[in-house]
């Protein structure tokens, strides 16, 4: 991320790509590895291996804005497993938001999105998530429900939640 990101984007300014894997770009994949790791790696101090086999068998929504320059930022990103990777039903994961776009809505126009996505692809499947347990009040907000109790994964508070199709 560079100092020159246009802070004043609207969620509406961004641009969304719904891919499987081989469809992605390598700038693609360079761009959400580079905010995965950077938010969860460095920002959050969490050593695990980012790269867990998962993305393959994933769904990849991008939202791009632009910078100051014109250029195309990843903003926000999200991945979407498959029914039977990790769940019966299909997973959502990796939701993350660029540190310096934070506080404009974008977390929630990413969730909405993916949810939308996520729906249309398994239409009547729940959805399950691993929610870090400091977030679990936004996806609450989405209507997900806590199920079970707290755990921890790579330090840091958990617990899974379910977005049960209505």
């Amino acid at each position: 991320m560079t100092a020159s990101v246009a802070l004043a984007r609207a969620p509406a300014a961004l641009s969304w790509s719904w891919q499987r894997f081989d469809g992605l770009s390598s700038d693609d994949v360079y761009d959400m590895l580079a905010l995965r790791n950077a938010v969860f790696v460095v920002e959050q101090a969490c050593a695990f291996l980012d790269a867990d086999g998962c993305d393959r068998a994933a769904w990849h929504l991008l939202g791009r804005t632009v910078d100051a320059d014109g250029r195309p930022v990843l903003a926000a990103y999200l991945r979407c497993l498959d029914p039977l990777v990790a769940y019966p039903e299909p997973s959502i994961g990796r939701v993350v938001t660029s540190p310096p776009l934070r506080g404009l809505g974008l977390g929630r126009a990413l969730m909405d999105e993916g949810i939308a996505r996520t729906q249309h692809a398994w239409p009547g499947a729940d959805i399950v998530i691993n929610a870090q347990l400091r977030l679990a009040p936004f996806y609450r907000s989405l209507a997900f429900r806590a199920e079970g109790e707290p755990y921890v994964e790579d330090d840091i508070d958990h617990v899974q939640m379910r977005l049960a199709y209505p």
